[in-house]
């Protein structure tokens, strides 16, 4: 599901180990679908400290042949239905979390609500990577934006309408009042051309 099963996948465990995701930490995997990333984060990390959440119970169930199919049952990796943004009932704080693209299919109402949760669940120190369809032009329009992907998939995105896309600046004024600063990473070879960027937590 989502295409590109291998590149992505690899991609977003990839980046996430070169910056920093180490065996012992806790990892937040938001929109997780059916593991097209998780398998590989759940090969790495140490027994249990994979979460992740989507919000369609099939993709899930998926996720759950795949670990089977790869022999991960037994590394304990919680998987849970979750629409709302929910990162509570865990009880878990995290090192890390991630949502590759999860903010592409969002309004900025419901992103601003996963911000603000993700901030509650990370330890002092911790990183939240998000990607997302950047808006670039230099006039504000109700235009769609073309993206031409490498598998030959073209995608118009919209401000208001899946995919959407968003400034950079839209996500510096939601941090605004919080624990967490957003910065611009942009480019890290997505064949989709999706961006990323980074929240990071400090309370000083």
């Amino acid at each position: 599901m989502g295409g590109l099963w291998e590149q992505i996948g690899k991609l977003q465990f990839e980046y996430l180990v070169k910056n920093g995701l180490k065996p012992q930490h806790f990892l937040l995997d938001i929109g997780c679908g059916c593991l097209r990333g998780g398998i590989h984060f759940i090969q790495y990390l140490q027994k249990g400290h994979y979460f992740g959440i989507d919000k369609d119970p099939f993709l899930l169930e998926g996720g759950k042949i795949e670990l089977e199919e790869k022999n991960l049952g037994d590394k304990s990796s919680i998987l849970k239905l979750n629409e709302y943004f929910d990162f509570f009932s865990q009880n878990q704080k995290f090192e890390y979390a991630l949502a590759q693209s999860v903010f592409t299919h969002l309004p900025m109402s419901k992103i601003k609500k996963c911000i603000e949760n993700v901030e509650k669940v990370l330890v002092n120190g911790g990183k939240f990577y998000a990607t997302f369809f950047e808006n670039n032009s230099k006039d504000d329009t109700d235009e769609p934006l073309t993206i031409e992907s490498v598998d030959g998939m073209t995608i118009e995105t919209l401000p208001d309408k899946d995919p959407f896309h968003y400034r950079f600046s839209e996500f510096e004024k939601l941090v605004k009042n919080t624990h967490l600063h957003v910065k611009y990473i942009g480019d890290w070879n997505h064949p989709r051309h999706q961006k990323i960027m980074v929240f990071s937590k400090s309370i000083e």
